[in-house]
């Protein structure tokens, strides 16, 4: 009796494990598909999230960064209301005081550990510098509106760059592009033309197209940077600097040429002699490069996460989100229906992109 009693707990404990086996098989396999097709969903839910991080921040970052913008370049100072000019002196202390936020981000939360190519993103520095520094320098020679009409053609030399250095793009990416491009472009031609605009020199609209090449070199540039970051790093799994190294290394490039070019213009001399005549200038100065800190981290976060197209278009549309926003806030800044057009061409093409990829999105989970 005892044997075959024996003999059929044996039985018993080894149906009982194979039971569990093909329990843990079959859940295993119901599991992995879960995962496929969960793995994209839930992947680009937190893609998306972070997206909507990057938005908002450089939305509110560059909201508040404008306002101090105002105070440096608007505010009349001593009897005479002079105003300051002298904007390399402005980028030099903004790209010194970023510089410095970007080292105290990397001693705090660490390096990635992996070989940065330093030099390319120096380089990527000075061509954004200089980006900056023509398209503002170009306000002294052509009208606000112009300026801001220039540069709204942006995301066509950033695209450009991107391709340039070897990224390739969906067609429905460079449809968004045009749209945008266009629709901000019938934006800001229905602004009401100011008497100033008549008066744009030759030399101003050629700094606005220094601007635009310099936009199209930095995009080119900062695509290259990701590259050359893989191919340093083959055995790392989708290696990339931390945004804090990026801004460290990109605003110290930018640092060295700025302090070049304030130099060279006579513009440090001039410009420090200035804010000693009038100390709130220097505070608004500071004020200026502490606000920008907020945007940068933001704007880094967004070309480490993502690229420099996706940080253009997100730039370029915040101006029209921005616009909207104070037309409701203060009806005498009511858009026109041009502008309103404008803003309809804008919005479209944001809509569509966002119905393509829940469209896509939903194509993957029934395929899964």
């Amino acid at each position: 009796v005892f044997p075959h009693a024996e003999g059929a707990r044996v039985m018993a404990s080894e149906r009982a494990a194979r039971a569990r086996a093909r329990s843990i098989k079959m859940g295993a396999s119901a599991s992995k598909p879960a995962t496929t097709a969960t793995g994209g969903p839930s992947s680009g839910k937190r893609k998306e999230a972070k997206l909507a991080l990057a938005v908002g921040g450089i939305f509110f970052a560059f909201s508040a960064f404008a306002v101090m913008q105002e105070d440096v370049y608007a505010t009349k100072h001593g009897p005479k209301g002079e105003k300051f000019t002298h904007t390399f002196l402005v980028l030099l202390v903004e790209r010194a005081v970023n510089t410095v936020v970007g080292a105290l981000g990397c001693a705090a939360f660490g390096r990635t550990g992996i070989d940065v190519p330093i030099r390319e993103i120096l380089v990527s520095g000075v061509s954004q510098m200089l980006a900056m520094a023509t398209g503002n320098e170009a306000l002294r020679y052509v009208s606000f509106a112009t300026q801001v009409l220039g540069k709204s053609c942006k995301m066509v030399p950033v695209m450009i760059g991107g391709v340039a250095a070897g990224r390739k793009y969906p067609t429905s990416q460079y449809l968004q592009v045009l749209v945008v491009t266009l629709g901000v472009v019938v934006f800001n031609m229905g602004k009401s033309k100011p008497k100033s605009a008549d008066n744009d020199s030759a030399f101003g609209l050629g700094l606005i197209a220094l601007s635009l090449g310099a936009d199209f070199v930095t995009a080119m540039l900062q695509d290259r940077v990701k590259t050359a970051t893989k191919l340093r790093n083959p055995r790392v799994a989708n290696a990339k600097t931390s945004m804090f190294e990026s801004m460290a290394w990109t605003n110290a490039g930018g640092f060295v040429a700025a302090l070049v070019t304030c130099h060279a213009t006579g513009q440090l001399k001039d410009g420090i002699e200035f804010t000693r005549r009038y100390p709130a200038a220097g505070k608004a100065i500071g004020a200026y490069a502490l606000s920008s800190v907020v945007g940068q981290l933001f704007v880094y976060f967004t070309i480490t996460e993502f690229d420099s197209l996706v940080l253009s278009t997100v730039t370029t549309t915040r101006k029209i989100f921005s616009t909207v926003y104070s037309a409701f806030r203060k009806p005498e800044n009511a858009l026109n229906a041009t502008q309103w057009g404008g803003c309809s061409l804008v919005f479209a093409a944001l809509g569509y992109e966002l119905l393509e990829k829940y469209l896509r999105r939903g194509k993957r989970v029934k395929k899964a």
